[in-house]
């Protein structure tokens, strides 16, 4: 059955495909279908419309040409947030992308001083929480480090989160099932600053001690219908390409 789109301009077929990207479903150096097959797949529209949308991939740095094979996805592929990876595990079931890993867990119980993150959790300063650490790798290269924080009250649902294991199920499932309350997302911002040691030491970047590396970092934090339940950071690797959601 050829795939059904809102519409049929390069713009829906750019999207198709960069979603699957986004997804995992095609891993750097898959090959995309073949312009006829892209073709059929959208109910047989026109080769041009095939080549625009490629086209834009190709902009966007996600594909690129390999000549008489066709158009591949880029070897380095974009690095999403972890908000997307619930919706990734949503969607396909998948926590991990081909080729992806991630290492370096840490759970550990601090004291928040963060006024950000005492913001937007509703703590007060010094208040308890508990902090997941992990570095995500692409085919052994690290690209992001990953932080979620906790207020006590989530922890209570979720006791899970304060032990030092994988979680192998989301938060936020269980949170919905021991609660009957839907967990929503809130909005996504992101901002740069200059990575922590331990930033760059997760990351694998060496440079002298007196230098400032500049990263691209975005929080997002969690909710119920009556209070904030979670705060995550994602700090990404300089050089990652990142999409940003609508």
């Amino acid at each position: 059955m050829a795939y059904r789109a809102p519409g049929t301009g390069y713009a829906d077929v750019a999207a198709h495909f960069r979603d699957r990207i986004k997804d995992g479903d095609l891993a750097p150096g898959d090959l995309l279908p073949s312009v006829s097959e892209i073709r059929e797949q959208f109910g047989g529209i026109a080769s041009k419309t095939v080549s625009r949308a490629l086209g834009v991939l190709k902009s966007e740095q996600l594909v690129t040409s390999r000549g008489a094979l066709g158009t591949a996805v880029a070897e380095t592929p974009v690095v999403i947030t972890g908000a997307d990876r619930l919706d990734r595990m949503a969607k396909t079931g998948r926590r991990y992308a081909p080729g992806e890993t991630s290492g370096g867990h840490q759970v550990i119980r601090r004291s928040v001083v963060d006024q950000d993150v005492c913001d937007a959790l509703d703590l007060e300063p010094h208040d308890e929480v508990v902090i997941r650490i992990r570095t995500f790798k692409q085919n052994g290269r690290p690209t992001t480090v990953g932080l979620s924080i906790y207020p006590p009250h989530t922890v209570r649902v979720v006791p899970e989160l304060a032990d030092d294991v994988r979680m192998t199920t989301q938060f936020d499932q269980l949170y919905k099932e021991r609660t009957g309350r839907t967990v929503s997302k809130g909005q996504r911002v992101a901002q740069a600053r200059h990575a922590s040691q331990d930033e760059l030491d997760a990351l694998e970047i060496s440079v002298p001690p007196e230098a400032a590396v500049p990263v691209l970092y975005t929080t997002v934090a969690f909710h119920d219908e009556e209070r904030p339940l979670a705060y995550w950071e994602d700090v990404y690797a300089p050089g990652s390409k990142v999409p940003m959601g609508e």
